[in-house]
C-alpha cells in the first residue's frame, strides 16, 4: 500500500462512517476497483475505524465520559448489591438493595448495553456473509440502493420529542438490530440507526447522538476480534507509519463529518444522500453484470 492510497482510504473512510453511504461498502468498492492491497489484512481496516472512533470520543467527550462515570459507579452498586445478598442469606434478614439506575446517564449507559448484543450476536451470525460479500460488486451495490430507501424513509418521518427518559429499552433492542444488519458492506451503518431512532420517535439532534455514541462498544469490540486473526509478520515500521497516517486523516475528516450530519438530520436534507445511494448501486450492479 501506498502513502497516497492510505490517505485517500482514510478520507474516504472518515467521509462514509458518519455520512449516510456505507464506509464498509465505499472500502469494499474501492479495493474491489483499484486493486488495494492492504498487505496486513485487517490491520489497516481496524486503524481506520480507531481514527473516527477517536473523532466521536471528541465530539461527544462529555457525554462519553459522564457514560464511563456512571457505568463504574452501576458496577460498584451492583458489587454492593452481591454483598448486600450474601449478607442476608447469612443473616437471615430481609435484603434492602441500591438501585442501580437512578439518572439519565445511567439509563443512556444500559440503553447503549441493550443495543449492542443484538448488533453482536447478528454481526457474529452475518460474518462469513459480510466477508463473501465484500468480494465483488453486486452485494455492495444491492445494499447502497436499500441504504437510498431508508434515508428516504427518514426524512418522511415527523419530527419526534423522545430523548433518554422518554425512551425504552425495547427502542434500544430495536436500533441495535438495525445496527446489526447495516454490517453488510454497503448498508448504512449512521443511516440505518439515526432512521430507526426517528422511526422510534426520538429527537433528530438526539438520534444523532446515541447512533454515534452507541456504535463504539459494538465497532470496538468488533475490531478486537478482527485483530485476533492479525499477523504481525507482515508488519513493517514504514508500513506502521503509513495506516498511521490513514487513520489520523480517517479521524480529521469523521470530526467534520459528524458535525455536518448533525445540520443534515436536523434539516431533513438525508433525501440527497438517498439519490447519491441509488445511482452509486445501480452502477455497481451494472458494472458487475456487465463486466462480470
Amino acid at each position: 500500500m501506498s502513502l497516497i492510497q492510505s490517505i485517500l482510504m482514510g478520507i474516504l473512510q472518515g467521509l462514509t462512517e458518519f455520512l449516510p453511504v456505507s464506509s464498509s461498502g465505499h472500502l469494499a468498492i474501492f479495493k474491489y476497483l483499484f486493486h488495494v492491497n492492504t498487505d496486513t489484512g485487517l490491520l489497516f481496516d481496524v486503524l481506520l475505524h480507531l481514527g473516527t472512533l477517536a473523532a466521536v470520543c471528541i465530539v461527544y467527550w462529555k457525554d462519553i465520559w459522564k457514560l464511563i462515570y456512571s457505568f463504574i459507579q452501576m458496577i460498584i452498586a451492583l458489587v454492593m448489591n452481591l454483598k448486600i445478598f450474601i449478607t442476608s442469606r447469612r443473616s437471615g434478614t430481609r435484603p434492602v438493595y441500591q438501585k442501580i439506575i437512578t439518572n439519565a446517564y445511567k439509563k443512556f449507559v444500559f440503553m447503549i448495553i441493550v443495543t449492542t448484543i443484538p448488533t453482536g450476536i447478528i454481526g457474529l451470525l452475518l460474518k462469513n456473509v459480510i466477508e463473501s460479500a465484500s468480494n465483488s460488486l453486486l452485494v455492495p451495490g444491492v445494499c447502497l440502493v436499500i441504504t437510498a430507501i431508508i434515508l428516504l424513509l427518514s426524512d418522511a418521518r415527523i419530527d419526534g420529542h423522545k430523548k433518554i427518559k422518554a425512551s425504552g429499552y425495547k427502542d434500544a433492542a430495536l436500533v441495535g438490530v438495525a445496527q446489526g444488519i447495516a454490517t453488510l458492506p454497503g448498508i448504512s451503518r449512521s443511516g440505518t440507526t439515526i432512521t430507526a431512532c426517528l422511526l422510534l420517535g426520538f429527537d433528530r439532534a438526539f438520534a444523532v447522538r446515541y447512533s454515534f455514541i452507541a456504535s463504539l462498544p459494538a465497532i470496538l469490540g468488533a475490531n478486537i476480534l478482527e485483530l485476533r486473526e492479525f499477523s504481525s509478520a507482515a508488519v513493517t515500521g514504514g508500513l506502521v507509519g503509513i495506516y498511521l497516517v490513514g487513520m489520523a486523516v480517517a479521524g480529521v475528516v469523521g470530526y467534520i463529518c459528524i458535525k455536518a450530519m448533525i445540520y443534515f438530520v436536523k434539516s431533513n436534507k438525508f433525501k440527497y444522500f438517498a439519490y447519491y445511494c441509488a445511482a452509486a448501486g445501480i452502477v455497481c450492479i451494472i458494472y458487475y453484470f456487465v463486466k462480470g
